[in-house]
């Protein structure tokens, strides 16, 4: 099926979606940790903590990207009902997990919106390779992720701002801050509003071949044995950009887990204190404690503010290659090998720099999270079967879970410990994966992947 070239506010009306999705991820990317320590986590139990984000994406994404591929409604499409369920289980899932009253149940919440951030995300991806030709894919992505700059900023910032409005950032012990509540109530709605947006402005192409799809959708279902098939042969070009996937997402793994007591502990000089630490029947050490903890949240705040920043770098940096790409092809190879050797330098400056500098930090780190969030897709969207883009595009987030598993049952603590006891190491190792994983796109040479060679744009 030849496919129209589409404008700019039709592929925006077809990504707007992913501004809620974003919303979830910065929301949950920024204070979860927060939210885990406020309930009393130590430090180094956090990665383990953030397991349920890459576990349930190992599981939902290849599910229901073999789902939206073997779906059609002539009223709802193909992804777009998949789109609108994750929306509603997100938003209620967002709305709860600050009313977390104990660690395991924060934890459970956790698993319950990753899970459902998948289930609205995946199909997004497959939606950008479904509605555009090839020469449109690059745009596509980066328009996509200049939304979800959008996001990340605006939301990064929202218990800031509820908090400047004179909502209170103090907290007893053990219960999350109201600011934080208010901001996850905001994120529920801008999830659900965007994602509704983009299921009523958009419409979807049906298969092109009708006959065939049905048969097909009729046979016994072969879900596990066309996964395994398909993983067994996946192309060349998709096992490389694994390999990147695997070190860029180790890094920002680590980032949203530790970020917040790396930073708090090392750059406010404001770590979490601990409450068995204070005689709390005594006044003057609940006094302490209470100022102690009140210092934390706002230096949370703070790290949370900052980390907000690589959301609108990576917005700025999407924008500048969404006027690029509009007329001009680029190299995807040698683009997101800058973006990803520029952000690791930004995670290795942490070590050295001072509250006021820290979004500058950011500012470099969203270079690289621009990148990941365009380029691989755009890359592979070109190396694949086009009549199997949501199962691929579901199986190739295996090499995003994967590394965040490992990460997750210890490999963060392992790797950061042989640098030392303190927090902020696990940021260096973030930087080095990072450089890693630019370094590793000189293994990418599928010049279709690399630069798209039919037709100009």
């Amino acid at each position: 099926m030849k496919k129209r070239a589409l404008g700019f506010w039709e592929i925006w009306n077809m990504s707007f979606g992913f501004l809620g999705i974003q919303f979830g991820f910065a929301l949950q990317g920024g204070f979860m940790s927060r939210i885990f320590q406020t309930l009393g986590a130590e430090k180094d139990a956090i990665p383990l903590l953030w397991i349920a984000a890459p576990l349930t994406g190992l599981l939902v994404q290849p599910i229901i990207g073999y789902l939206s591929d073997k779906t059609w409604s002539a009223k709802w499409g193909r992804r777009r009902p998949y789109f609108l369920i994750g929306a509603i289980l997100s938003s209620l899932a967002l709305f709860f997990v600050p009313h977390s009253p104990a660690l395991w149940v924060a934890a459970g919440f956790l698993w319950i919106l990753d899970a459902s951030i998948n289930v609205s995300m995946e199909p997004f991806r497959a939606l950008v390779a479904d509605k555009l030709p090839e020469s449109q894919r690059s745009y596509g992505f980066v328009i996509q992720t200049l939304i979800i700059g959008i996001g990340t900023w605006v939301a990064s910032n929202l218990p800031w701002l509820v908090s400047q409005l004179g909502v209170s950032n103090e907290a007893a012990s053990g219960v999350v801050p109201m600011s934080v509540k208010i901001a996850f109530a905001i994120g529920a709605f801008v999830f659900l509003v965007s994602i509704l947006y983009t299921v009523f402005t958009t419409t979807e192409y049906p298969p092109e071949d009708m006959e065939a799809f049905k048969k097909e959708k009729a046979k016994k279902n072969q879900f596990i044995p066309d996964i395994l098939n398909n993983i067994g042969n996946m192309p060349l070009t998709m096992k490389k950009l694994g390999v990147i996937q695997f070190f860029s997402w180790f890094a920002f793994f680590t980032m949203w887990s530790m970020a917040n007591p790396a930073l708090t502990e090392h750059v406010f000089n404001t770590p979490a204190p601990v409450e068995s630490a204070y005689d709390m029947t005594n006044a003057v050490q609940a006094e302490a404690f209470n100022v102690a903890n009140t210092a934390f949240q706002e230096s949370s705040n703070a790290v949370g503010s900052a980390m907000g920043i690589y959301g609108l770098s990576s917005m700025a940096f999407a924008l500048l290659l969404t006027f690029y790409t509009s007329k001009r092809r680029i190299n995807r190879k040698f683009v997101h090998m800058a973006s990803l050797v520029v952000g690791g330098l930004g995670f290795l400056l942490m070590n050295y720099t001072s509250p006021e500098n820290l979004k500058w930090c950011f500012v470099l780190i969203g270079f690289a999270w621009g990148s990941i969030l365009s380029m691989p897709y755009a890359m592979l969207s070109s190396s694949v079967d086009p009549n199997k883009m949501g199962m691929f595009m579901g199986i190739f987030n295996m090499f995003i879970v994967i590394p965040q598993i490992i990460a997750a049952l210890g490999g963060i603590n392992f790797v950061s410990g042989l640098l030392g006891d303190e927090a902020i190491h696990a940021m260096t190792i973030a930087g080095l994966s990072l450089i890693i994983a630019g370094l590793c796109n000189l293994l990418i040479t599928n010049k279709n992947a690399i630069t798209y060679q039919t037709e100009d744009i």
